[in-house]
């Protein structure tokens, strides 16, 4: 939010440097971000001067020049000709001298001495266009009699430059997102310290000049609109606004459009009062109402879209048809124009909550919007109407030509809050004087209505929607006291902590300085994603989403349950740029509800878990003179997966293999330990790729991170010695039925063979008409190991029968000699 510093000082009288307001106001809880030089004329006028045209005669070879004597101040007088046909003797007036330079738009040039029609010039008589005082070119400025030469023009126009403060403003402070707002919260700091004057735009000269033109107002949802005021204005002349409103507008980054519509973004960022003016002929049978149309109304904005209304939709209309959508964006034909006449203005306060969502539904953020969602003061509308009216009387000579319409069905109340001394001193952590404590509530602006030995009875104005509770006045005081001023203890106090083993984020370091080392790039992607993703989806079923009341979007408008849809956004995203070749990981969250029908709501039905994705695709290296480019595969993945295990000391052949789901992967394995999933991985299937429009194949995995680290805590590194003495390997070859998986294998083989049996290692599966149908062939090596002592050939042969046994009994398995 801009805030000019030049503007803050119309409410608040100060000599304080724009540099030290700055500091008062983050220090206040206004953070500024920013502090910026603003030129209110570019240029700064710098160069120009106040001259007295001493002659003035016709240039001898040209009917249009004149050529004229001027004195600026000094004992030469310069020779300037001059083409304005309003330039005469005796005339004080604008001049550049030599060596300035003047801007037009972006354009700029500079005066230098020029040869005119055989005649020397030293300098330019300037109109108000050429020195960027407005878009007038009707001839030069004519200044007043008492103008003395040589004054600059900087001091004559009392021209200052300004300072813009870009304030990060947090949601709970709307109360401060105008000028008056923020020279409140200023002046209370300094009231503190040095008594100032807050000086509030005076709205008692208001009073209506007839009432020749009344529209009647009917608010039909009054949830949705808390107050509706508005005013009849006739007979205005629209044009350009005066250089000041202008300048006002400019310095906060808008732009002027006409007098009316700048007066009602001027009492806007003055107030914080959104208003609306409407062309008052527009409104048909002089009524306005305010209701919700049905569902799928055509709506022209004034930005030229069609939109398409919801039934939730509230809307500012005439009997006929709608022209505002309330409280975010006028209709197109219901604005102010040059050639409007009459106007209605509109000042009301809606529901943020109603505001908030038909901003969302339409993508729609304006100033208006801005405020109202986030709890506009109900109870300053029919003071911005008789500001803005005041103004558009004085600016455009129209005359007030209704009584104030102020429909209020539940007038809002100021809060009640007790405050108790003892209270402030705990949670503020340092004694505060009751006598400070009700001066800088009173500098707040907040009343004082009973005090008490223990505590204070106060009533909090409606503009501070943040301030209901005992703590939010506790932090109000804070504010204004200063957070230096609390003193720190010599002495600290400090609990020694002892931080789990092991160190979740030491250990996510490591894996991703591990995946980045091996060519992975690491991505951050939305937590919020489409509900469609996942429509009829059996793994994440639509049921278990966690779902967002207010989304920015329909396109994100659930929280994700998996890394897979959004990295795939992702990936479609790179080769959508020609980048093919692909290897991606990413840390993140998954949410969903553990209770899909959660009737009570309960947090505890809200999961919260990391996940850990893997994306590859394309080849696994490009072309070179020493090898060919090869794809990458499923053993390719594969390898990433378990060395990612292996690196966290998690064996493999400890864990249970499973297929998995076949609506995700068309191959693949996932990896569980006893009933937790770890991981599971493989080629996507292209059902889903397809919708993302991507023709190459894509692997994929995704770890339960939580369930990872679950099984990491239980991990006891153990250093043992080499042993001295070999490895013995043998082979066996088995025919199995088609649906047991290898993991059966190695899960019978080390339930078997815990004490000998070192390492397990399938090396060939076949499947074809060399074999029974519905059979399948593995080659398993096994390798046999006995720290203390070499095994003999008596021993090799019994485990070897033990596990052959094993295998025939449980599995069904053929030993293929």
């Amino acid at each position: 939010m801009k805030i000019s510093y030049n503007w803050l000082k119309e409410y608040i009288k100060t000599d304080l440097a724009a540099s030290k307001v700055a500091e008062i106001l983050t220090s206040i809880g206004l953070e500024v971000e920013a502090l910026e030089k603003f030129e209110v004329i570019k240029g700064g006028l710098e160069g120009l001067v106040v001259g007295k045209v001493v002659e003035c005669q016709k240039h001898p070879d040209a009917d249009k020049l004149s050529l004229t004597k001027v004195d600026i101040g000094n004992s030469t007088l310069l020779n300037i000709v001059c083409g304005a046909k309003n330039v005469a003797e005796h005339q004080k007036v604008v001049v550049a001298t030599i060596g300035t330079t003047l801007y037009k738009g972006d354009n700029k040039f500079e005066i230098k001495k020029a040869k005119i029609r055989g005649i020397e010039s030293y300098g330019m008589i300037c109109a108000e266009d050429e020195i960027g005082l407005s878009n007038l070119h009707e001839g030069i400025i004519v200044l007043k009699d008492d103008a003395i030469p040589g004054t600059p023009m900087r001091e004559y126009f009392n021209i200052n430059d300004d300072y813009i403060f870009e304030i990060g403003l947090t949601p709970n402070r709307i109360d401060a997102a105008s000028h008056y707002g923020v020279a409140r919260d200023l002046a209370a700091y300094l009231q503190h310290r040095n008594p100032v004057v807050l000086e509030k735009p005076s709205v008692e000269n208001f009073v209506k000049d007839n009432t020749d033109y009344k529209i009647d107002v009917n608010v039909q949802n009054k949830e949705a609109c808390i107050r509706y005021s508005g005013i009849t204005i006739s007979n205005v002349s629209i044009k350009e606004s005066p250089i000041w409103l202008q300048d006002r507008l400019r310095s906060i980054g808008l732009r002027p459009i006409n007098n009316v519509v700048d007066i009602t973004n001027f009492v806007l960022f003055e107030t914080g009062q959104p208003l609306h003016a409407f062309n008052a002929d527009y409104i048909t049978g002089k009524k306005v109402i305010v209701k919700n149309v049905n569902e799928g109304t055509k709506f022209i904005t004034l930005d030229g879209i069609e939109r398409t209304l919801s039934s939730n939709d509230l809307m500012i209309c005439n009997e006929q048809e709608p022209m505002c959508i309330a409280g975010i964006f006028g209709g197109i034909n219901s604005g102010v124009t040059e050639n409007t006449k009459n106007i209605f203005i509109e000042s009301a306060n809606f529901n943020p909550v109603f505001i908030r969502k038909t901003a969302r539904r339409h993508g729609l953020s304006t100033d208006s919007s801005f405020r109202f969602e986030r709890g506009a003061d109900p109870n300053i509308t029919v003071y911005a109407l008789k500001r803005a009216a005041l103004l558009i009387k004085e600016i455009t000579g129209g005359k007030i030509s209704s009584e104030i319409i102020d429909v209020y069905p539940k007038p809002v109340s100021d809060y009640t809050v007790e405050l108790n001394f003892a209270n402030v001193d705990q949670l503020i952590g340092q004694h505060i004087p009751k006598d400070t404590i009700k001066e800088i509530i009173r500098s707040l602006e907040i009343k004082i209505i009973a005090v008490k030995e223990k505590s204070l009875l106060l009533e909090i104005p409606t503009y501070k929607v943040d301030v209901q509770r005992e703590v939010d006045v506790i932090e109000e005081i804070l504010r204004i006291y200063g957070y230096n001023n609390i003193e720190v203890s010599e002495r600290v106090s400090s609990n020694i902590s002892y931080i789990q083993k092991p160190d979740k984020e030491k250990i996510n370091n490591a894996i991703s300085n591990y995946l980045a080392s091996n060519g992975f790039y690491e991505m951050i992607t939305n937590s919020l994603t489409k509900v469609t993703y996942y429509n009829n989806n059996d793994l994440w079923k639509e049921s278990n989403l966690v779902k967002i009341l207010n989304p920015l979007s329909s396109d994100l408008g659930v929280m994700r349950q998996t890394l897979l849809y959004s990295g795939l956004e992702s990936v479609t995203n790179n080769l959508n740029r020609k980048q093919t070749n692909l290897k991606m990981f990413e840390f993140g969250n998954c949410y969903m509800i553990n209770n899909s029908e959660n009737k009570q709501n309960r947090q505890e039905n809200y999961l919260e878990d990391l996940h850990l994705s893997l994306f590859v695709t394309g080849n696994k290296n490009s072309d070179s003179w020493t090898q060919k480019s090869s794809s990458v595969s499923y053993y390719y993945i594969k390898s990433y997966v378990e060395n990612v295990l292996k690196r966290l000391g998690i064996p493999t052949h400890n864990l249970i293999f499973y297929n998995p789901n076949e609506t995700i992967f068309s191959e693949g394995q996932s990896y569980y330990y006893k009933e937790k999933e770890l991981v599971s991985f493989g080629l996507l299937n292209k059902n889903i790729l397809n919708n993302f429009e991507i023709k190459q194949p894509v692997y994929f995995a995704e770890f339960f991170w939580n369930n990872v680290l679950s099984k990491l805590s239980k991990q006891n590194i153990k250093f043992s010695e080499l042993s001295n003495f070999p490895v013995v390997r043998r082979d066996l070859a088995m025919l199995l039925d088609k649906q047991i998986p290898y993991s059966k294998v190695v899960e019978i083989a080390n339930k078997c063979e815990k004490k000998f049996l070192q390492n397990i290692n399938l090396f060939d599966v076949y499947e074809g008409d060399k074999i029974p149908e519905n059979k399948k062939s593995y080659a398993v090596s096994f390798h046999l190991q006995d720290t203390s002592k070499t095994l003999n050939e008596f021993q090799i042969e019994q485990i070897m029968k033990k596990l052959t046994d094993a295998f025939e009994n449980e599995l069904g398995a053929q030993i293929r000699k």
